[in-house]
């Protein structure tokens, strides 16, 4: 390694605070532990703040997953310094400002090179509890019990360790806050979002957009399709108060299924339009509203996007009738984002006012206050709760 990629700290383990999830459902217990050196291809971070998504909660509760894992931040990423790096990394110096991310981006595989996928081929996610290329852990407790990473980032910690291939490297000159927004990139209101709306349906100017689920990731949908120049924005949500917080995100109509009468909500939709939306975003996870998606789409060219994953394991059903008049369908993956080189440019976009990100964070506490934001998002109190180490 080159001397400028060193510190003080090069080598040694490290004592620092985590947040511990010991049982499901229980509140996290804030803990002294031991952080290891980082190995071959591998960076280790001082996490500045954090945050937590829909995924933390759901497998904070989980009995089946293995406890005493460190749970990670938004959607897995925080924001966060390099404080050393080891062999074979050259992508990253010591001081570079960093985020953590969940999606591997190796920039070597097909995948990777092509501008068709955001998957990696060559470190597929498999879901190990540990580090990605030897399957260890660099966390132990002050006992000497390993702690397992929870999906390569594990930032409820003021250090953490990850693989090159889950870091990406932005210009310092983004608050912290925001930039921990743009690492969230399992269900990420602002990558996800944004992501589908550019990238995967390919918004147009003077289109027409129908969101299903107005909450942070169709937020971001409807920045993204506002952001593309999009006529008309129409979000479907049982809660009709989202509607305010949605028009600050360029949503233009509101629809409530509770409210529609004897009307569907395709109908409705069909309505506003003059025969159906020219792009549809699921972003709940029922296949009930991915069908009533699919239908509210126009004939000819609607396309639908399938954000949600599906909470109960239901089959969609569709006509295939409707596919022979030009409606599509398609999934994506956080929004078709390629972490290494989409992040930095969203980076740039908020930085030139291109791009709104401050209408996402709804709270911040300090790392002590932790189970706070935990409760706060279960109450459904939260849009984003950002989570400040030193604070």
């Amino acid at each position: 390694m080159e001397s400028n990629s060193k510190s003080e700290t090069t080598g040694k383990v490290l004592r620092c605070k985590a947040a511990i999830c010991r049982n499901p459902g229980e509140p996290l217990v804030i803990e002294d532990i031991e952080v290891d050196p980082p190995k071959a291809w591998e960076i280790r971070i001082k996490i500045i703040c954090t945050t937590l998504c829909h995924t933390d909660i759901t497998y904070w509760k989980m009995k089946t997953v293995i406890l005493a894992f460190l749970l990670h931040s938004i959607s897995f990423g925080g924001d966060g310094v390099v404080e050393s790096v080891e062999e074979h990394v050259e992508e990253f110096i010591v001081g570079d400002t960093v985020l953590p991310v969940f999606l591997p981006n190796c920039n070597e595989c097909r995948d990777c090179k092509s501008q068709k996928s955001n998957l990696c081929t060559k470190f597929q996610n498999n879901y190990p509890p540990n580090m990605p290329r030897d399957g260890t852990s660099r966390f132990r407790d002050m006992n000497g019990e390993i702690l397992h990473h929870f999906l390569w980032v594990s930032s409820f910690t003021e250090y953490t360790v990850v693989d090159v291939t889950h870091a990406v490297k932005i210009t310092p000159e983004i608050p912290a806050d925001k930039a921990c927004l743009l690492a969230w990139l399992w269900s990420s209101p602002v990558v996800a979002g944004i992501g589908a709306a550019w990238k995967v349906a390919e918004v147009e100017e003077g289109s027409t957009v129908a969101i299903f689920g107005l909450g942070p990731v169709g937020l971001a949908v409807a920045e993204g399709a506002r952001q593309r120049g999009a006529l008309k924005i129409i979000a479907v949500d049982l809660n009709p108060e989202k509607f305010e917080i949605g028009k600050k995100f360029g949503v233009t109509d509101f629809v409530n299924p509770k409210t529609c009468g004897e009307k569907s909500v395709s109908e409705k939709i069909k309505e506003l339009t003059n025969g159906g939306a020219d792009y549809c975003f699921e972003c709940i996870g029922l296949a009930s509203l991915m069908q009533e998606a699919f239908l509210s789409s126009r004939k000819g060219w609607g396309k639908t996007v399938i954000l949600g994953v599906e909470m109960h394991g239901s089959q969609i059903s569709l006509n295939p009738y409707e596919f022979l008049r030009g409606r599509s369908v398609i999934g994506t993956l956080f929004g078709g984002i390629k972490p290494k080189s989409d992040i930095p440019l969203l980076a740039k976009k908020y930085l030139d006012n291109e791009l709104s990100l401050d209408e996402f964070i709804s709270h911040e506490l300090s790392f002590q206050d932790i189970n706070k934001a935990f409760e706060l998002h279960q109450e459904g109190k939260s849009l984003r709760c950002i989570i400040w180490m030193d604070h």
